[in-house]
């Protein structure tokens, strides 16, 4: 039975069965010739997959991939800074110490937006600089550390509501390392979401303590469980705090944060023409997995959750061909996160990483590698690659970001 029924209340649209479905139907459209935007040429994805493996063996020559994950980034530089977090955790409990790391990545996956070409952040503990994801990853680590996020002197490493309802734009700034000639696009929005997780987080029917790291609490039922679905963990999150995000997307009374309006999308009822992504929050999906299997808890049906639908997996596809822009001039144009265009190549991407995974699978002849690692491999890095080549890094649509959704 499809989950696009008459009855469809705006709630269904949190199902990543549902993200799928209605990326396929914009898909389908697209390769139909109903777009006005792309076209779609799909004997480009075996060059793509081949691609993609070729980046992944350059990476992970024994194919030992880890997940697509925040912690990838808290290691840049090659620097074991995990390492240093466990030292500041030194004698916590195991539930203490999964919590503390699941605040740590929460935080810092909801302030990992596009940064922009211009921003640089000097971690001042090894005097590396880095940008864009990397730096918000190294920033947002030091700064947790150093208590930036927590109320209590006592407990540096937590995330609790009262530092976050606390934080501004001047204060994230400080953090973050933003001057005149290092700016941070969508520094306001950033801070601002911060907040609103600080209002969700204070509404105490939401989680039993105002900490995100609560929800391993309520994922493992107090250690009952020693297993837990992937879809369960965004679930959650969706359930708790869903009203974060400003994106202005409203159904039924309910904000309904990563999702968007497209002619494609399909459905019946009163979600007719919605399609979800819930990209950072899929984000911080893959970034929990890791925390919780440290923390003894196996996560299964891990490909429940789809390919992220941002500017590295999108943009890889417009590179190697798989989609082209109809018109080439649509490229100098900047767009919302919200039109038309922006949301059909969202779609594009979830729906045909897809279909680009079992190709990148028999291209490394690793039948059995989850998604997550196939991104990490992967697919984000081979885009990530070919926009240094061709544009110094840039995505190759220019998006106003304000810091929430890109």
């Amino acid at each position: 039975m499809t989950l696009a029924s008459a009855s469809l209340p705006a709630s269904a649209l949190n199902s990543l069965v549902l993200v799928r479905e209605r990326c396929d139907n914009i898909t389908r459209g697209v390769a139909a010739g109903q777009s006005r935007h792309f076209c779609l040429q799909r004997e480009r994805l075996a060059e793509a997959a081949a691609f993609v493996a070729q980046v992944t063996r350059e990476r992970y020559a024994d194919l030992r991939i880890p997940y697509h994950s925040r912690w990838r980034h808290f290691e840049a530089g090659g620097i074991d800074r995990k390492a240093a977090l466990d030292r500041a955790l030194a004698g916590a409990t195991l539930r203490q110490v999964a919590r503390a790391q699941i605040d740590l990545a929460v935080v810092s996956v909801l302030l990992d937006a596009g940064a922009g070409a211009a921003w640089r952040y000097r971690e001042r503990a090894t005097g590396h600089v880095f940008q864009r994801s990397e730096g918000l990853a190294v920033a947002t680590f030091r700064a947790f550390l150093d208590g930036a996020f927590s109320s209590r002197g006592d407990e540096p490493c937590r995330v609790d509501a009262d530092a976050l309802l606390k934080l501004d734009a001047g204060r994230l700034a400080a953090i973050l390392q933003v001057e005149r000639d290092s700016p941070l696009v969508g520094l306001e929005g950033r801070a601002a979401l911060l907040r609103q997780l600080g209002h969700a987080l204070a509404d105490r029917a939401s989680l039993p303590v105002a900490q995100p790291g609560a929800i391993f609490d309520v994922l493992t039922c107090d250690e009952a469980r020693n297993a837990i679905d992937a879809e369960d963990i965004v679930a959650v999150m969706l359930a708790r705090w869903s009203g974060i995000w400003p994106t202005g997307t409203v159904l039924d009374g309910a904000s309904l944060g990563d999702t968007w309006r497209h002619p494609l999308a399909g459905g019946e009822g009163p979600t007719t023409g919605w399609v979800p992504f819930h990209k950072l929050t899929q984000w911080l999906a893959y970034s929990l997995f890791e925390p919780f299997e440290w923390a003894g808890v196996t996560i299964q049906n891990r490909d429940a959750l789809t390919a992220l639908p941002e500017y590295r997996n999108g943009g890889l596809l417009i590179d190697t061909g798989v989609i082209a822009l109809r018109d080439p001039e649509l490229a100098s144009r900047w767009w919302s996160v919200g039109s038309e265009l922006v949301v059909e190549w969202r779609a594009l991407t979830v729906a045909l990483i897809d279909e680009l995974a079992p190709l990148v699978r028999d291209e490394l002849r690793a039948p059995d590698l989850p998604l997550a690692c196939i991104l990490e491999g992967g697919t984000w890095a081979a885009g990530r690659k070919l926009a240094l080549e061709r544009r110094n890094g840039a995505p190759p649509l220019m998006i106003e970001s304000d810091g929430t959704v890109f």
